[in-house]
C-alpha cells in the first residue's frame, strides 16, 4: 500500500465543530467538503442562476510541489443543477486562509447550503513546475493546430 502523505488541517470555524474531508469509499480520487459549521441554522440560499461563496470552517497546509482542486459534487450537480463556478478550482500550496466554495445555481429551484452539507470534493494532485523555453519551432503532429472539435464529437 502506498504511503499516505499526512497534511495540517486548521478547524477555523468558531464552532470548533467542522467536518474533517474524508474519502467515501476506498476507491474515491476526492476528499468532500462539508459547508462550515458556523452557517446559520436556515443555510445559505441559491436562487436559479445566483452564485455564492460557501466557508467549509477549514484552512489547510499542503506541501510544496502539491496543489489541491475543488470539484462538483455529482451528486447536487445531477439532482438540483448546483456545481462549483470556477471547477477546478485551485488552491496553491502557500494558501493559508479558510476553503471557500463558489457555488452555482444552474437548477430552476432554489438550492439551500446548510451547516455540515457535503458541498464539493478536493482532490490532492502533485504538480511540476516548468520553464518556457523561446523557440523557433515546435514539432509537428498528426492533429496539428486542429483546435475546437477538430477530432470529432
Amino acid at each position: 500500500m502506498k504511503k499516505k502523505i499526512e497534511i495540517n488541517l486548521l478547524d477555523v470555524s468558531k464552532s470548533s465543530s467542522i467536518e474533517i474531508p474524508e474519502y467515501q469509499t476506498i476507491g474515491a480520487s476526492g476528499l468532500d467538503l462539508s459547508a462550515s459549521p458556523d452557517l446559520e441554522k436556515t443555510g445559505i440560499k441559491i436562487n436559479s442562476g445566483e452564485w455564492k461563496l460557501i466557508p467549509t470552517g477549514i484552512a489547510i497546509e499542503l506541501p510544496n510541489g502539491f496543489e489541491a482542486q475543488i470539484r462538483p459534487r455529482s451528486s447536487i450537480a445531477f439532482k438540483y443543477g448546483v456545481t462549483v463556478l470556477n471547477a477546478p478550482g485551485t488552491i496553491d500550496s502557500d494558501y493559508r486562509g479558510e476553503i471557500k466554495i463558489i457555488l452555482i445555481n444552474h437548477g430552476k429551484k432554489t438550492f439551500t447550503v446548510k451547516p455540515g452539507d457535503r458541498i464539493a470534493q478536493m482532490v490532492i494532485t502533485q504538480i511540476e513546475h516548468i520553464n518556457f523555453r523561446k523557440s523557433k519551432y515546435i514539432k509537428k503532429t498528426v492533429r496539428g493546430i486542429g483546435g475546437f472539435g477538430s477530432t470529432g464529437i
